[in-house]
């Protein structure tokens, strides 16, 4: 199995920046980042979960998605050493708001990654992110 957990939310003002941090450990763990694809997905209060962001190899090629709610803002990125998943915030709005999740997809489509949170089969347990003044 495969587990993920998320952190690094916080309270931060509007235009502020922060970082958010997946880790992932368990008995698949050598096929997180080599195999699967990995998401980042937000669901704000009375709001359905969304994806915002995913990253997969598919050959010799790294495959990066975004939303467009998020394209220029944030980046998502890995560490293969330290088996873990990155997305950087920055210029956060209040709609930005949510709770914020990672999640791995273990069947990934040929070629880049998808946000159809459907596909995902492990998920963390999330994180806050307010953006308040």
């Amino acid at each position: 199995q495969l587990q993920l957990v998320e952190s690094g939310g916080d309270l931060v003002q509007p235009g502020g920046s922060l970082r958010l941090s997946c880790a992932a450990s368990g008995s698949l763990l050598d096929y997180f980042l080599d195999y699967y694809a990995i998401g980042w997905f937000r669901q704000a209060p009375g709001k359905e979960r969304e994806g915002i962001s995913c990253i997969n190899y598919s050959g010799s090629r790294t495959n990066y998605v975004y939303a467009d709610s998020v394209k220029g803002r944030f980046t998502i990125s890995r560490d293969k050493v330290k088996k873990m998943v990155y997305l950087q915030m920055d210029s956060l709005k209040p709609e930005d708001t949510a709770v914020y999740f990672c999640a791995a997809d273990s069947t990934p489509p040929p070629g880049i990654c998808s946000l159809d949170q459907g596909r995902y089969r492990f998920w963390g347990q999330g994180t806050q992110v307010t953006v308040s003044s």
